[in-house]
């Protein structure tokens, strides 16, 4: 299976990005797998050819990939493609602080969404799963390097792992940031 690669996010692809549909998309490629534009299209109720329109442009950005081993004649697979990006930047420069503003809050509703649909099908989910889940927060007292370097690991382990083609889609999400104002931030 290919390997996703992360790139980081330029201002054009993340103003592509931020559209609602290439959202949703991205979001369903993410969360169900590699899709068609007619697959898609089914998902949120939309003709084929808005579909089709949206993924041209995330590819176009290099947001999405086509997956060339599952096409049949005409048809085009895509999967999401792994991006990162400084939304802290785009979020002081003028041209892009809109776009980014937007790309946070859809992290906010996705990751809310995700965690709610886990909440609910663990009621049913078997012994296995729900000991194989986590759940962890934590108060540490770190550095700015020492938090930048848990990062950095963090990153290195979830990257070691393959996607499992048998295995079932795990959702890994890893948030590390100040509580409260850091230390050192300028006021005013």
């Amino acid at each position: 299976m290919e390997r996703k690669t992360v790139r980081e996010l330029d201002a054009q692809a993340l103003k592509a990005f931020t559209h609602p549909v290439r959202m949703r998309l991205y979001e369903l490629l993410e969360e169900y797998g590699a899709a068609t534009a007619t697959m898609l299209a089914e998902r949120i109720e939309e003709n084929t050819g808005v579909t089709s329109y949206h993924l041209r442009q995330l590819a176009r950005h290099g947001l999405i990939v086509e997956v060339p081993e599952k096409a049949r004649g005409k048809e085009r697979w895509w999967r999401a493609a792994g991006f990162s990006t400084d939304t802290d930047r785009f979020r002081k420069d003028p041209e892009t602080a809109e776009a980014a503003e937007v790309l946070m809050a859809g992290l906010v509703r996705q990751r809310h969404g995700e965690l709610a649909r886990w909440v609910e099908e663990s009621r049913t989910a078997s012994r296995e799963w729900i000991d194989a889940t986590t759940h962890t927060r934590r108060n540490l007292r770190l550095s700015r390097e020492s938090l930048a370097e848990l990062g950095r690991r963090v990153s290195e382990l979830l990257d070691s792992y393959e996607s499992e083609e048998e295995g079932e889609r795990v959702v890994v999400h890893f948030d590390a940031f100040p509580l409260g104002p850091p230390a050192g931030r300028e006021e005013g």
